[in-house]
């Protein structure tokens, strides 16, 4: 027996702020210039946000609006959050992007189109989940988009506020099949709902915690079960009990969000990911456009690695790709199957197959999968990974010069090669 963990933060944690609008900035520009190079950082603190990068478009944006239009949908609203989205200040240092990096990128062939970066990209699988993600991380996931949810009704547990995080912990077997969750951690930021009225303020921080304590359990727990847990051997894992609950185990949790603690963008690259399962590169996403291979090839690896695993190749998938700055082939594709592989070639041999029948290219990458498009700000909340594709209305601007656009968003997600590979495979 062993326990695994891994946590997730809600949209309001600081360092999501800063990726959303960081990835919300990137959007705007890619809507009016799909040939937009960005790389767009964010730091959000008590009152204020600042905003640097390089960026290379035809388009205009209004970047400060963006800023708070995002802040403003997160549900910072309240001067009692010390961080609002009407009276933060934003200060932009955006500038142009170098022209050596860029040209190492832009090719006359488009095909040839170099890397934005070295460096090497891990994408993962495995089939503990529907969304072939790891249990724990999916379960921490579900919880912070339900508590928000909770928190956007207004009907129930309604001292939420908007900051929280998640940490999910479960028991597998030697055999990597899980048996219980051992553990959930849930801290969430609260208004002051009950006041030091009559009693000391020790009292009331005691009856707020107990409250919070018992609508995670009462409300939260309920709902994820109902509405996120669809398969009879997960709901299994929640109703053998024994579950060990911190809830908010520092006691109260008013003061958070950008006040409590600064926030910056790719701060939280795990939580985006794989929750710690597999491997990291150490690139972050948001912000970036697709010619950065830190997120682009991120997204190819696990589009293989995924749809190896619901073809039936290996119960457990890591991909990694590596690239030289300037260079279209990858430098380097590496599978590991972690000895649960179903066919009888080796981890080499597979690996041999997916550079030869995908095309890892840059250009390729971003053609494949649709990644010129103002796609983004849906990932920088609850993981790039996992998420359901699907076609969306997306408005961009404002007034006049407001632009309407149907984006097809994580296409990385989809299941489109597994005839192909099953094929291959003998599968």
């Amino acid at each position: 027996m062993y326990l695994f963990t891994s946590e997730s933060v809600s949209e309001g944690h600081p360092d999501k702020v800063a990726d959303q609008i960081s990835d919300a900035i990137l959007d705007e520009f890619l809507a009016q210039d799909a040939q937009s190079k960005v790389a767009c950082e964010t730091l959000v603190t008590t009152g204020q946000v600042i905003i640097a990068g390089e960026v290379k478009s035809e388009a205009y944006v209004d970047l400060p609006a963006v800023a708070r239009k995002t802040i403003r949908r997160i549900g910072y609203t309240k001067d009692d959050y010390l961080f609002s989205a009407d009276s933060c200040g934003v200060l932009s240092a955006i500038h142009e992007q170098s022209p050596d990096i860029n040209r190492g990128v832009e090719r006359n062939d488009p095909e040839q189109q170099g890397a934005g970066d070295q460096g090497m990209m891990f994408g993962y699988a495995n089939n503990e989940t529907e969304q072939l993600m790891p249990l724990p991380l999916a379960l921490a996931h579900d919880l912070m988009e339900v508590l928000a949810e909770i928190r956007r009704e207004g009907k129930q547990m309604t001292y939420l506020r908007p900051d929280s995080k998640s940490q999910v912990t479960v028991e597998y077997d030697d055999d990597h099949h899980a048996q219980r969750i051992d553990t959930i951690v849930i801290s969430t930021q609260h208004d002051e709902f009950i006041p030091a009225d009559g009693i000391s303020q020790e009292e009331a921080d005691r009856r707020m915690l107990e409250r919070i304590r018992e609508d995670v359990k009462n409300v939260l727990i309920p709902r994820v079960m109902a509405e996120r847990v669809h398969t009879p051997e997960v709901r299994a894992l929640f109703e053998r009990g024994n579950i060990n609950y911190h809830v908010n185990p520092t006691g109260k949790f008013v003061i958070g969000g950008p006040a409590g603690d600064t926030g910056l963008t790719g701060r939280k690259i795990i939580v985006d990911t794989y929750g710690g399962c597999g491997a990291h590169g150490g690139g972050a996403f948001s912000g970036k456009d697709p010619s950065k291979v830190d997120r682009s090839a991120a997204y190819a690896a696990r589009h293989i690695a995924k749809n190896m695993v619901a073809a039936g190749v290996a119960d457990e998938m890591l991909v990694q790709l590596s690239y030289a700055i300037g260079v279209a082939e990858p430098i380097s594709v590496y599978v590991n199957t972690y000895g649960r592989s179903h066919v009888s070639l080796s981890d080499g041999e597979i690996a041999a197959w997916v550079k030869k029948h995908f095309d890892l290219r840059p250009h390729a990458i971003e053609r494949d999968l649709c990644l010129r498009q103002p796609i983004y700000s849906e990932t920088a909340a609850y993981g790039h990974m996992g998420r359901t594709p699907q076609k969306v209305s997306k408005t961009f601007g404002e007034g006049a010069k407001a632009v309407t656009r149907i984006v097809e968003l994580f296409t990385w997600e989809k299941l489109d090669r597994v005839e192909e590979i099953k094929a291959a495979f003998n599968l």
